[in-house]
């Protein structure tokens, strides 16, 4: 932060403090918010890789899913932590696809790196990526389909592909069926519209349990 004295511009830093301007802010930005996006690209898939996380107390924990990974992360970059906002996003809105979304996040971004080393303004590349947004809509809306909130087979389809890259996804099938269950008991219709709070569906855990054997 910069302060006038009698004239004299004044910085104000933490000790260790380095201050960066223009192009060279620009790029340190977009390197920083890809390196989040190479963290996590691995685990993307049915044939994702799970990392393994230890925190500052020892705990350890072995995920594949891009929200966990990047909330267990101690990012302080600004650029980096907007992407783990996308995957916080992502995961509230749709409650899938966070990795994914943070993997085209980092690739728009290098896209917009190499027009910049074209002398391409940026406001002119957000320009673009919002008229492409804007098309990429108008295209899901073409090829949207509608869908009966009390088809069961669906939403189980839909809960299997949530849990193909996971670590359940061996019984995908099984936990399908009992999701697609407990949010059609508590789906309540509101002015035609049907509205599931999740925190009506209650999980309860016993030890000593496991999953059903698949019978081939």
């Amino acid at each position: 932060m910069a302060v006038q004295a009698a004239g004299i511009p004044v910085l104000i830093l933490k000790e260790g403090t380095t201050r960066r301007k223009g192009r060279e802010a620009l790029y340190a930005n977009i390197m920083a918010a890809r390196i989040v996006a190479e963290a996590v690209k691995t685990s993307l898939g049915p044939r994702g890789m799970d990392k393994m996380l230890v925190d500052s107390f020892g705990d350890v924990t072995i995920t594949s899913d891009g929200r966990t990974i990047l909330d267990e992360m101690e990012i302080e970059h600004p650029a980096a932590k907007m992407m783990v906002e996308v995957a916080k996003t992502q995961d509230n809105e749709v409650g899938d696809g966070t990795t994914t979304a943070v993997i085209v996040a980092g690739e728009l971004l290098g896209q917009a790196e190499q027009l910049l080393d074209k002398n391409v303004h940026p406001v002119i590349i957000i320009d673009g990526y919002r008229k492409a947004a804007k098309k990429a809509l108008e295209f899901l809306d073409e090829i949207a389909k509608l869908i009966d909130p009390k088809d069961k087979e669906m939403l189980k389809k839909v809960a299997m592909t949530a849990m193909a890259s996971k670590l359940v996804a061996e019984h995908r099938e099984y936990l399908a069926e009992l999701a697609a269950e407990a949010i059609l008991q508590v789906a309540e219709e509101v002015d035609g519209k049907f509205k599931v709070d999740v925190d009506d569906v209650k999980v309860e855990k016993k030890p000593g349990g496991s999953l059903p054997r698949r019978s081939w």
